[in-house]
């Protein structure tokens, strides 16, 4: 069974080489892949000085750097971690114990932070509230859905479009695995303060923007018909609205008054209606693409230990 350590880097220079000794004392048979994304230090240096097989990925964003990752290295068991020392790598063997044991397509590493350096306040408040949207959403959701920490079989990594560029990626992953009803799991692991001159590549509200669109844009390709149907009932509900006065109107006299006020309602009910076909018929859509994904990943064997 080969494992493979995938560590997305930039400018890591300052903890690339602790964590890629840490991951080898953890799992002395895997393989340790470090991905460079244009750093500006020596990381590229110093992680090939460590022993770790670097290659580099020139489109910024951890998602393009992912989706690299993901399509060139072949293992039956995939670990990713950021390359900055955060991520506990004594936690790794529990977490791929899961997966095999429990024939398990993911497993997430749940942050627990005891520094108060280790993890911003904002972005604990940020993570509880994107997790309960995403909860709302699709009905199902993780403890941390941005931990960058994961276990993965090959199955999910082969069956995984990737299609986010930026820090979405994780909550695009999240996404894939409750869609496709995949089997997973959750470890409790340590999450540390970054050593000294690393630097966090996470912007508060940027990244926050892009992600919180990006579950809008997740939810309307998954759920077209709760999405398109949701505009619809909003728009008969406004026009029901508007129509109030002048349906009173026409019972007391029989005179329609405010005729550009009628025909926005009638507009309106049509764009309503519309909305409801286009959901139904994305649906259909989504529902093939789904079946796709689905084929893909059963086309690659299940995890285990034989």
């Amino acid at each position: 069974m080969q494992v493979a350590v995938l560590l997305p880097c930039y400018n890591e220079e300052a903890a690339i080489a602790a964590t890629i000794a840490g991951f080898r004392a953890a799992l002395p048979g895997a393989v340790i892949y470090v991905y460079d994304n244009n750093s500006r230090d020596r990381t590229r240096e110093v992680a090939a000085k460590a022993g770790a097989i670097v290659r580099t990925e020139r489109q910024q964003g951890k998602g393009n750097v992912v989706r690299r990752m993901f399509a060139d290295v072949d293992a039956d068991v995939y670990i990713m971690a950021d390359g900055d020392l955060t991520y506990d790598p004594k936690a790794a063997p529990a977490m791929v114990d899961m997966l095999l044991d429990e024939q398990l397509d993911m497993v997430v590493g749940t942050r627990k932070h005891e520094q108060k350096d280790a993890y911003r306040g904002g972005h604990v408040l940020g993570n509880r509230l994107f997790t309960g949207i995403l909860t709302g959403l699709f009905g199902r959701s993780f403890t941390d859905i941005f931990s960058g920490y994961r276990v993965f079989s090959r199955r999910f990594v082969k069956s995984f479009p990737v299609l986010s560029s930026g820090f979405e990626i994780e909550t695009e992953m999240s996404v894939h695995a409750l869609e496709l009803r995949m089997p997973v799991g959750e470890v409790e692991t340590a999450y540390g303060a970054r050593p000294e001159g690393s630097q966090s590549k996470l912007s508060t509200y940027r990244d926050g923007w892009r992600i919180l669109t990006s579950m809008g844009t997740l939810y309307r390709v998954e759920r077209p018909v709760l999405f398109f149907g949701s505009i619809g009932a909003l728009l008969v509900i406004a026009a029901l609205i508007l129509a109030e006065p002048l349906i009173v109107t026409y019972a007391h006299t029989g005179l329609v008054p405010r005729f550009p006020t009628a025909i926005l309602i009638t507009g309106m009910v049509i764009i309503a209606v519309l909305c409801v076909f286009a959901g139904l018929i994305l649906a259909t859509v989504t529902r093939g693409r789904r079946e796709v994904r689905r084929l893909a990943y059963l086309a690659q064997p299940a995890p285990g230990r034989a």
